[in-house]
């Protein structure tokens, strides 16, 4: 598909689903609003926006470009150069083709597109979901129109942005009332999230402790989404007959409702999820996510009264067991962690970018 930014609204973010979902909720409500603008998602070819925007109907530009975090010297100065490229590549035609304005949501696969739209002076907005914003957020944030903020504690991170508290924005299927954790009975559902990147742990860790903690509480099940890769090496291991394992979950809102008890990552994306679902949920941060980030969005997530966190220490077996079984033998205790929060999100992004910034003042259409 031949591609024409002149006019468009372009929307940019991934490398992982909790940059990229908000990027297709945020895409999702500005086509209702201005049909009038194409909308364009520029994004990396290696990120998750790599392998789901090719089967969608949303006109993109996949760029090479890749993360810094982790990598060797060598490496670095690698994805340096492929950043670098991208960046004169967007300004080469963004200068003859110029956009309406730009959406970022975080990760590198939106470096060049806000750093092009800084250097050429087009207006560009930021969606930061997590609690520690990620190095392209920080570098851009300062000259950005507004800096959404999807956790209040990110505010201080980013003191000379333009900063607004509104959420993180989630798919439509979320933007439901959902059940009370009340509603729920036997047999109780612990809903394990192992498919995101990094995730091995987890799924190890629940292979290793699950036929106890289903021994040891007969009225509980495991929906375990390990992920298509993991699959492969768990599918055949011994496990509990009320432990099921999937490679991939599609109607993640209908499962979580479903769902007592959720163990996850702890993904920006996935905590605004929990929230808007109500559902209590046991967090293992990611050791080595980029600025610690993960670690920041469960603190936020348990300081809100919502869940536990469990890091990955020397005996993270062992204490996710204990925290697990605790919340799965005290049904109080799990009704007293679930607070649905509705998530207006994305209404608030757009009404700030179209009539704050644009004088455009349209009805938001869900």
């Amino acid at each position: 598909m031949e591609l024409n930014f002149k006019n468009a609204l372009v929307i940019t973010g991934g490398g992982t689903g909790g940059h990229y979902y908000p990027a297709v909720a945020l895409a999702e409500a500005a086509k209702n609003r201005i049909p009038e603008h194409p909308i364009i998602f520029v994004g990396a070819r290696k990120g998750i926006e790599g392998r789901q925007l090719p089967d969608s109907a949303w006109p993109h530009l996949l760029m090479d470009v890749e993360g810094f975090h982790g990598k060797s010297p060598m490496n670095a100065m690698r994805s340096i150069w492929l950043m670098y490229a991208a960046l004169r590549y967007l300004k080469r035609i963004w200068n003859k083709q110029r956009p309406w304005a730009v959406i970022g949501t975080g990760g590198y696969g939106s470096a060049p597109a806000l750093l092009a739209a800084k250097s050429l002076k087009i207006p560009y907005f930021i969606h930061e979901s997590n609690a520690e914003p990620g190095l392209v957020v920080k570098l851009a944030a300062k000259r950005a129109e507004r800096v959404w903020l999807g956790m209040e504690a990110a505010k201080t991170r980013l003191p000379k942005a333009k900063c607004r508290y509104v959420g993180t924005p989630v798919r439509k299927s979320f933007l439901r009332t959902f059940k009370p954790c009340s509603d729920l009975s036997w047999p109780f559902t612990l809903l394990a999230l192992g498919g995101s990147g990094g995730a091995r742990a987890i799924n190890n860790a629940l292979f290793s402790i699950g036929e106890s903690l289903l021994e040891k509480h007969p009225d509980w099940e495991i929906l375990h989404q390990t992920g298509s890769l993991e699959m492969r090496r768990l599918s055949d291991l011994p496990r509990h007959s009320r432990h099921t394992v999937t490679p991939f979950i599609e109607n993640m809102d209908t499962v979580i409702e479903n769902a007592s008890l959720v163990l996850s990552r702890a993904g920006a994306s996935t905590c605004s999820e929990l929230k808007v679902a109500g559902r209590p949920a046991v967090l293992v941060p990611l050791p080595n996510s980029a600025s610690g980030h993960q670690k920041q969005n469960a603190l936020a997530f348990v300081k809100e009264g919502r869940g536990a966190i469990v890091e990955q220490s020397q005996d993270f077996k062992a204490e996710l067991f204990n925290v697990l079984s605790k919340l799965m033998a005290d049904r109080q205790v799990r009704e007293s962690l679930s607070k649905p929060e509705p998530n207006p999100s994305v209404e608030e992004c757009l009404d700030d970018l179209f009539q704050t910034h644009f004088g455009i003042k349209t009805r938001y259409i869900p």
